[in-house]
């Protein structure tokens, strides 16, 4: 499986702080917001990642992650000179995900809950048309929504509804098999100019293969799209990471749990930052790592 983040797009709702610096640029508490997104596709065993951004942002994405091969990664770059909707990151990297499924996640959106790496590595093993995660929200009206039969199969799915006759909201993360490429490259764009995501998984829907996973209570999944959720979702990381002792969506810290790096490419990794608080945490549990394996 191959994983695209859709970095992209003009990040309006936060201007002007957007205006010279892409939105997935901007920190969420201690760390850029590309982290989040970044490390659930990682817990999910996904190691060749497109990041899909615009021209002017490109470099800067480049400069902060390179070629990924420091975490055990292969990342690749690609550019969206305008935003298109969502089907469009299967269009554009359609070379990269050559005859692999697709991860698809949002470059804004952050999940965090018990667990997680193994429903998602599970999701991805049993994947037989699309996975979708749902999660309920006060707002439904806001989202894309869908309704779901007794066995979790898709059976409607409705975006931004007026009237919602469900309020499980559809996430910004998306499990396809290969199909949905030659789906997105046949669609046509809507009224608003842009390609649908529903569109891509009304298809599956239709044959019965679109399932969607609820998250359940003791999970978070926080969209960063406005001033007020960005300083929200810092606030819930702040008081996480103090209360817990642990860092949220350290890359690092899951390139070395998953054995894409060992301890000492970790605390390399961590020097480069020797006066952050997340630097020293990435070498602290480097050195937990290496003092284990001298036992």
């Amino acid at each position: 499986m191959k994983g695209i983040i859709l970095a992209g797009g003009a990040g309006s709702r936060l201007h002007p702080v957007t205006l010279a610096v892409s939105k997935q640029l901007l920190p969420v508490y201690n760390k850029p917001m590309i982290y989040y997104p970044l490390s659930v596709l990682m817990l999910a065993d996904i190691r060749d990642i497109l990041i899909i951004s615009t021209a002017e942002d490109q470099p800067l994405f480049q400069r902060l992650l390179g070629d990924g091969s420091e975490l055990g990664l292969r990342l690749t770059y690609a550019v969206q000179p305008e935003p298109g909707g969502l089907p469009e990151a299967f269009i554009i990297g359609a070379d990269f995900v050559g005859d692999d499924s697709i991860a698809l996640i949002l470059g804004d959106n952050i999940f965090y809950g018990p667990g997680m790496s193994d429903f998602l590595r599970e999701s991805r093993s049993s994947l037989d048309g699309c996975v979708l995660f749902g999660y309920r929200v006060s707002d439904p009206e806001r989202y894309g929504v869908g309704e779901v039969d007794e066995q979790g199969r898709l059976i409607g799915i409705e975006e931004k509804p007026a009237r919602p006759r469900t309020n499980r909201a559809i996430t910004g993360l998306y499990l396809f098999d290969n199909r949905a490429l030659d789906i997105a490259k046949n669609l046509t764009p809507s009224a608003r100019g842009e390609l649908e995501i529903t569109d891509v998984i009304r298809p599956y829907q239709r044959e019965g293969k679109a399932k969607v996973i609820d998250l359940g209570r003791g999970f978070a999944w926080l969209d960063t799209g406005t001033h007020d959720s960005l300083i929200d979702a810092g606030q819930y990381v702040q008081v996480l990471e103090r209360r817990q002792g642990v860092r949220i969506a350290c890359i690092e810290e899951i390139a070395l749990r998953r054995g894409f790096i060992d301890a000492e490419a970790c605390h390399r990794r961590g020097a480069r930052l020797p006066k952050s608080g997340y630097g020293e945490y990435v070498m602290d549990i480097a050195k937990k790592q290496m003092e284990m394996g001298l036992r």
